[in-house]
């Protein structure tokens, strides 16, 4: 069973793009018995103590970073001006909490500023849209130098949600928020927790990725240090059971492990699909296969390295990404592991690329 503290403890932590100390903290802390390397970028290398280093490497990737925003500046009202890390629902940001990291380690809460309707004006009201470009961030303060001399705050500062995540014991529903990716995170975690003292038939290196919600920056070193075989591309992936039937709906809570056919970044390879689906099926693992038109994981990257890397994608049905508050099933992250666990264990490159 997944431990909740760890699912927990991930989710929580802090990590914007280019700041993900905080989630790398969180991983040495539940995989001290593996040797974790890092680079200058923050991101983790874990490689299994069973590596021999003449088989076909695999490397499973997942990204550290949430969505989140920087400090761009300081306005004399003491309202902070912010630019975006990563792609936000615009709307869904007004008045929710944040927490803003000082160069100290502080971390300050903050509330994103929406405007009463009683001082709105009629077109205002009318045309009630919001601009990411628009918004400020109040710490509560009443001046510029507040801010920068009392509380510490400058621009570069980065700034993450502010939220606390539960686990519902009845539903098995999990509350948090950055599903997108620290589940993806969370699994691996788990499979190399759980292969740990197995003999594999293949040498398995996770690397764990920053900054991918800006360009899926950290995927494109880590496939270059480790220079994989084959890779496996675990992500939270937008549920899409509130908006379509069970007949057109793609990533459905409850509805088992992603497999992910197609997105704006990555064209499936339909060996890779069709062993992991055959093995699924053995062992009465739950599936669902998305065509995405658009989004993109880390294989987009991983994919062309060197030679051309075959991928599978397993998403993790999480809804409201790129939002403050997500909802997800411990069940369907159950799912993720037990296939994953199951394809490495069995793992077959001639089946995968000439089946």
């Amino acid at each position: 069973m997944i431990e909740r503290s760890m699912i927990r403890e991930m989710c929580d932590a802090f990590g914007p793009p280019g700041f993900e100390g905080p989630v790398t903290d969180v991983v040495r802390s539940y995989l001290k018995d593996f040797n974790i390397r890092t680079d200058h970028m923050h991101n983790l290398y874990i490689a299994h103590p069973g590596n021999q280093g003449n088989r076909p490497v695999i490397q499973l990737d997942a990204h550290l970073d949430e969505v989140g925003f920087m400090v761009q500046s300081i306005r004399a009202n003491g309202t902070i001006a912010i630019v975006p890390m990563g792609g936000w629902v615009t709307s869904s940001v007004p008045s929710q909490l944040f927490l803003i990291q000082t160069r100290t380690g502080e971390r300050i809460r903050a509330i994103i500023a929406s405007k009463p309707p009683h001082f709105k004006t009629a077109l205002e009201k009318q045309n009630d849209q919001v601009h990411l470009e628009d918004l400020v961030l109040d710490v509560g303060a009443c001046s510029r130098e507040d801010v920068v001399n009392l509380m510490g705050i400058a621009p570069g500062d980065p700034v993450a949600p502010q939220v606390v995540s539960s686990i519902d014991p009845s539903t098995g529903v999990i509350f948090g928020k950055a599903f997108d990716n620290r589940l993806g995170c969370v699994a691996i975690m788990e499979i190399m927790r759980r292969l740990k003292s197995e003999q594999l038939p293949v040498d398995v290196v996770a690397a764990l990725a920053a900054q991918e919600e800006i360009g899926m920056r950290g995927a494109t070193v880590t496939s270059q240090v480790v220079k994989p075989d084959f890779a496996l591309v675990f992500e939270g992936s937008p549920a899409d059971d509130l908006y379509f039937d069970e007949h057109t709906r793609q990533c459905a809570l409850k509805q088992g492990v992603q497999i992910r056919h197609f997105d704006a970044s990555y064209v499936s390879h339909r060996g890779f699909i069709d062993f992991a689906q055959s093995l699924a099926d053995g062992s009465n693992i739950r599936t669902q296969h998305a065509v995405r038109r658009g989004g993109s994981t880390n294989a987009g990257k991983i994919s062309l390295t060197g030679k051309a890397v075959p991928c599978l994608v397993l998403g993790i049905p999480s809804r409201f990404i790129h939002t403050h508050h997500n909802f997800a099933a411990l069940e369907d992250l159950e799912a993720c592991v037990s296939l994953a666990v199951e394809v490495l264990k069995k793992f077959d490159p001639e089946v995968i690329c000439n089946g």
